[in-house]
């Protein structure tokens, strides 16, 4: 993972700071009782692949943390070595989130939605991530376009942490609570970059757009026949 190939300008630092560990605190309040807290809490014990995933995305998310810091501190040499790194476990969470996604569909193990219609999330999340990560790397020496779409792919994926949040009435909300809280964090670092450099950076408002586009037409597709079958047919 590279977060950018220069230091950030000091406007930004406040955002790359604060977003990663507020996105940090929501993974471990979705996922404590289930895999961080697992043993206080009792949990059943989890298969090798949901540790494999567990592990994976903690590291993503750690990582993240990380890259930000490096860059603050001016270690762009070591920023860019751990982004070979970062690259290969972005490979590795497109290859093991799928596979835990349909796993779980085959469980019934879903926050509350019906299996074939809640593996529409994690599926689309994964294709999301995919299309940002991949847009970034591809912009890696472009500062200003990498580092905002690593920043979206960071946010994006937290919507499955989210409708995990251990809050009954919060189970109880929906699909519809658990995407829009996901959008809210992804306007809120938009709206922030946009007020300090005084314009939206293009790179945020196509991110942002496929972040939020994603939604509706997840939503819609859910729907379909198609959709249905296609689910069916993954998890048979």
């Amino acid at each position: 993972m590279s977060i950018s190939t220069r230091p950030q300008r000091g406007a930004d630092r406040p955002l790359y700071r604060w977003a990663p560990l507020v996105a940090v605190a929501i993974v471990f309040a979705g996922f404590a009782k289930t895999f961080y807290l697992k043993q206080v809490f009792g949990a059943p014990p989890l298969s090798a692949l949901l540790i494999l995933h567990g592990v994976l995305m903690t590291t993503w998310f750690v990582l993240f943390i990380v890259q930000t810091r490096l860059v603050a501190a001016r270690r762009t040499d070591l920023h860019r070595r751990l982004g070979v790194v970062g690259a290969l476990l972005a490979l590795a969470i497109l290859i093991v989130g799928p596979t835990v996604a349909v796993t779980a569909a085959k469980l019934g193990h879903t926050p509350g939605p019906p299996p074939l219609v809640f593996l529409v999330v994690p599926l689309g999340d994964m294709v999301v991530f995919a299309l940002l990560v991949g847009s970034a790397l591809l912009f890696r020496r472009r500062s200003d376009v990498h580092k905002r779409l690593m920043l979206l792919s960071f946010v994006g994926l937290l919507t499955a942490a989210i409708a995990r949040l251990p809050v009954e009435a919060w189970r109880q909300a929906g699909i519809v609570a658990y995407f829009s809280t996901t959008i809210l964090l992804v306007l809120m670092c938009v709206g922030y970059d946009t007020i300090k450099h005084r314009r939206l950076h293009p790179a945020f408002a196509w991110g942002a757009g496929l972040i939020i586009l994603s939604w509706p037409l997840r939503l819609a597709l859910t729907t379909t026949a198609t959709w249905m079958a296609f689910a069916t047919w993954l998890t048979s």
